[in-house]
Parts: C-alpha cells; sequence; structure tokens
C-alpha cells in the first residue's frame, strides 16, 4: 500500500493513511472474532481445552476474515479516489471547453473585422487612381476607363571619321531626343511623340496616331510608320546596329519613314497581316495629292522559345502627283554624318508626267539560344517623267552573338525582334553586317559597307553600343571609315 487512500476523519486523523487503513481493519475485525469467541465458549463444555488443531482454524478463519475486510476496505478507498479524480479532471475540461469556446467567439469577431477590413481595401483601391513607376510612369483610372503612360528616350551618339576622297567631320550630336505620351481613353489608344533632335514645330512629330482594336486586329489612324521593312518596323531602341541598313528609310525609303494615313494589323501567334494607306505627305512637308499604300505579311513556322525562324514579305506603292516633293533612294555607306550617295530620284516635282515608285521586299531572320542571324532583300523602281524608270536592289546579312547568356526576344504581334532580358551584371553583344545597295541601270552606282560592332546592355533601360564601319563607294573610289559611340537611355 505505498500510495495513499481516502483517510478515516476522527480520532485517527493525525495517523497516515495506510496506519489508517490497519487501525479500521483492526476495529471491525475484533467484534468478529469475539462473537466467534463467544459462541465457541457457549457451546464448549467448562473444563474442556481447546484442542491445539480447533485453535488453528479459529486462528486461520480470523486471519481470513481479517484480509477480506481489508480488501473490501482497500477497494472502497482506491474507488473513492478514483471518482475524485474523474471528478476533478471533468471540472477542468469544462474549464478548458469555455476557454476554446471563448476563444473561438473571438476569432469569429476578428475574423469579421478582417473581411470588413479587406472589403473596406478592395473599396479603395477600386475608387483609388492606380501608379506605376517600374520602367517608366503609368497612370490608371480607378473605372480603368483611362490610362496615361509617360516615355522617352535618349540617344548621344559621337562619331570619328578616317576620310579618304569625300569631306567628313568629326562631330557629336543627339540622334534622338524624344518624349511620348500614349494611354488609352474608352477603349481606343493614343500616342503622341515629339523627337526634339529633329527641329522644331512639326519637324520632330513621330508618332502621332489613335487606334482601336476590332474586327480582330487594331486599326490605327495618324501619322505613323507604314506596313513595310523588318528592320524599319524595329524601335531603335532595339536594332541591332546605330543605324539602319539600306531596305529602310535609311535608303531605299529615304525620308518616308512616317506618314499619315490609316492602317490595319492583324496578328496571331505566329504571323502578322499588315496594311496601309497614306498620303505622300508627312508632318512637316506641303500638302500633296500623292497616295501611296503598303501590305507586310509575316510567318513564324519555327517558335519555341528558344529558337524562332521568321520569314515575310512586303509591297509598296507610291504615287506621286504632279507637284509632289521628290523621293529618292539614299545609300549612307560609311555611317551616319559621313558621305552618302543617292541611288535614285524621282521626277514629279519638276516634270508634266506623275512618278511612282513600285517597291518589294523578302526578309528572313533566325534565333537559337545566343545566335541570331537577320536578312532582307528589296527592289525599287522608280518612275521617270520620260516614262523610263530605274531600279534600285539592296540587301544585308546581319548577325549577333550573345557573349554571356540571353537571347533577342521575338515579338510575335509584330514580327520583330526586340532587345535580349537584361538581368544581373548585363549582357554583351558582338555584332556584325554587311550592306549593299546598287542602281542597276547607271553603271558604277553602287556601294557597300561592312559594320563590327559591340552592344553592352547595362540594365533594360540602358545600352551602349560601339560601331566601326568601312564604306565604299564604287563611282567616286571613296572608301572611308568611322569609329561611333552611342550612349542610349530609353524609359
Amino acid at each position: 500500500m505505498g500510495r495513499r487512500v481516502g483517510c478515516v476523519s476522527g480520532r485517527f486523523t493525525e495517523l497516515s493513511c495506510s496506519d489508517n487503513v490497519i487501525v479500521r481493519i483492526r476495529s471491525q475485525a475484533v467484534p468478529v472474532l469475539r462473537r466467534l469467541n463467544g459462541r465457541a465458549t457457549a457451546h464448549a463444555q467448562p473444563i474442556r481445552t481447546p484442542l491445539p488443531e480447533q485453535d488453528m482454524q479459529r486462528k486461520t478463519l480470523a486471519l481470513a476474515v481479517t484480509l477480506a475486510l481489508a480488501a473490501s476496505s482497500f477497494q472502497a478507498n482506491a474507488q473513492d479516489a478514483r471518482d475524485a479524480e474523474l471528478a476533478a479532471l471533468k471540472q477542468q475540461l469544462a474549464a478548458l471547453v469555455e476557454k476554446v469556446q471563448e476563444l473561438e467567439a473571438r476569432t469569429d469577431a476578428q475574423s469579421d473585422v478582417n473581411v470588413d477590413t479587406a472589403t473596406q481595401l478592395d473599396n479603395l483601391s477600386n475608387n483609388v487612381a492606380k501608379v506605376e513607376t517600374k520602367g517608366g510612369i503609368k497612370v490608371t483610372s480607378a473605372d480603368k476607363n483611362f490610362e496615361a503612360s509617360v516615355g522617352g528616350r535618349i540617344h548621344f551618339d559621337a562619331y570619328a571619321f578616317d576620310k579618304d576622297v569625300a569631306a567628313t567631320t568629326d562631330t557629336t550630336e543627339f540622334r534622338r531626343a524624344r518624349l511620348t505620351l500614349s494611354g488609352k481613353a474608352f477603349g481606343w489608344e493614343y500616342k503622341v511623340e515629339e523627337d526634339f533632335s529633329a527641329g522644331s514645330n512639326l519637324d520632330g512629330i513621330r508618332d502621332l496616331y489613335i487606334a482601336r482594336n476590332m474586327l480582330g486586329g487594331k486599326l490605327t489612324i495618324g501619322h505613323f510608320k507604314p506596313y513595310r521593312s523588318m528592320e524599319e518596323l524595329t524601335s531603335s531602341n532595339e536594332i541591332l546596329m546605330m543605324e539602319r541598313p539600306g531596305t529602310s528609310a535609311t535608303g531605299i525609303y529615304s525620308g518616308r519613314q512616317f506618314q499619315q494615313g490609316v492602317g490595319y494589323l492583324r496578328a496571331g501567334s505566329n504571323y502578322t497581316l499588315g496594311f496601309s494607306a497614306f498620303n505622300m505627305r508627312s508632318a512637316p512637308t506641303a500638302r500633296t495629292e500623292g497616295l501611296g499604300y503598303s501590305a507586310r505579311g509575316t510567318w513564324a513556322p519555327i517558335d519555341t522559345g528558344t529558337t524562332t525562324l521568321h520569314l515575310g514579305g512586303s509591297y509598296s506603292h507610291e504615287n506621286l502627283n504632279k507637284g509632289t516633293p521628290n523621293v529618292s533612294a539614299v545609300s549612307n555607306y560609311a555611317g551616319r554624318r559621313g558621305p552618302s550617295l543617292t541611288m535614285a530620284t524621282t521626277t514629279a516635282a519638276i516634270g508634266t508626267n506623275d512618278s511612282k515608285v513600285d517597291t518589294w521586299g523578302l526578309e528572313a531572320a533566325f534565333v537559337n539560344g545566343p545566335i541570331f542571324v537577320q536578312s532582307e532583300y528589296a527592289n525599287a523602281s522608280f518612275g521617270l517623267a520620260n516614262g523610263r524608270s530605274q531600279d534600285v536592289a539592296t540587301w544585308y546579312v546581319q548577325g549577333s552573338w550573345m557573349l554571356n547568356g540571353g537571347k533577342k526576344a521575338y515579338k510575335a504581334a509584330t514580327g520583330v525582334f526586340g532587345s535580349p532580358t537584361v538581368a544581373g551584371k548585363g549582357l554583351w553583344e558582338l555584332t556584325a553586317r554587311y550592306d549593299v545597295m546598287e542602281n542597276k541601270d547607271l553603271l558604277d552606282t553602287k556601294t557597300t559597307s561592312a559594320i563590327l560592332g559591340m552592344n553592352y546592355y547595362i540594365n533594360p533601360n540602358m545600352r551602349v553600343m560601339l560601331n566601326w564601319t568601312k564604306g565604299e563607294n564604287d563611282k567616286t573610289g571613296d572608301e572611308p571609315s568611322q569609329i561611333a559611340l552611342r550612349t542610349q537611355f530609353a524609359f
């Protein structure tokens, strides 16, 4: 009996529980023994002395009775202890349940507060204009009916020449200094872009249009680039070299980069179809009745994310009515601010008949991881006043190798390639291009340009470009070279 059981009150209260049990057993056993002894005495003969066997039986019986009473008393006290312990546990459990219910009530109340707070925050966010500053500045109205973004680009160039026959000038300039406002209003898009490096008033207007998605494509109205030439439609922030090749407005479409008119572009996951009709005047030129139209289609039969094959073609017709300013094809064979050669020119401005220029082009490009290759061919037929024409053909092949990772991004919605995704310490790109332009109807009217370069993409907004150009003019024998450096920031 090592553990305590219920103790008896009274004169035995100072005894231990084990002593108390023994006393109780004795107090209950003594009367029983006395009754047994009394019965034995009543039936015994007065003079007879009990036998040893009888005395042993009485002692054994007394011991059995004592043990039975002791066991009964121990069980009773043990049951009392269990009942008391169970009652205490029930009381503690009831208290615990009460506390849990109180905590649940508090949690439910707090949840109601949290839900109400979240609802209020949602309502607040839906009623407040959203401002984003990553990569530029963009503001969206609470009802999302209005959106405005502010962007811009700064291209600062430096040129150094090794002249040959034609005169050249080492210089610096802001090649581009543009500020752009674009956005949406009730489902209509708009864009206003001014290039402060191009002159004052209307001379610096670049994109100036409104547009809307409809019939599975986008309708554009205003002043924008006609759909022709892959490299021409590539942003100047993302072109491979500092200047575009001869298939663009730098060459065969010289001075006709932006036109006033209407355009429609439809694009799928791997194709584009674009059509544009335009006036032959640009924003700063005199009003004319000349009209033009162009179309371009592209297809990417392979576009897996790491590998892309691009194919495309374009056609442009420009009809210059009498009195319309002449248009030309010009080759800047030694880079910008270097010598140039006019390949062909219309005569509508001085002739008695209309002039026209019909140009068709083919394009192909391929990218596989860090390797990029792109090429275009274009042929333009320039109509002259005497009814004859001159054909100017131009083509180029250019490519690059990303030295420390990255790849050129393909923009399926417009069918052009953009800049690689820049992260970490930036990306280095080794570049090269070979460019040819020739008037097939005039002897020795041909130029070539070979360019080697390096681009360093510092971050998504900033790039440094270095180009070395070696030009050759077959007509004059001029073979100058140029080193050009550009620091570019765009947002």
